[in-house]
């Protein structure tokens, strides 16, 4: 089984756990979410430390799924992209 973390802007925090729920229950991939903070406002370290730990998902990760609706993809998932490309990563695009 292989492992995927979903990547995307937070402007689809609503359609990133459906997604992850097909990925696993019709394609038999096991999916690290990022954490979906709506409606909070997080304090610098809390933000660094959320970046820290997506980019350890990375890590364990076989490759990441871009949740790229409309082909939007912002500068941090643009990074995201960049580090898993340079780590070796399966790269898996929505659209």
């Amino acid at each position: 089984m292989k492992i995927l973390t979903i990547c995307g802007s937070m402007r689809f925090a609503e359609q990133m756990p459906l997604i992850a729920d097909k990925l696993e229950l019709e394609e038999g991939y096991c999916v690290l979410q990022p954490v979906y903070c709506r409606g909070r406002n997080l304090t610098a370290d809390q933000l660094k430390a959320l970046t820290a730990s997506h980019y350890k998902k990375i890590d364990i990760s076989d490759g990441v799924y871009i949740v790229n609706i409309g082909g939007y993809i912002g500068r941090s998932v643009g990074a995201e992209i960049e580090y898993a490309r340079a780590h070796g990563k399966l790269i898996i695009y929505h659209e």
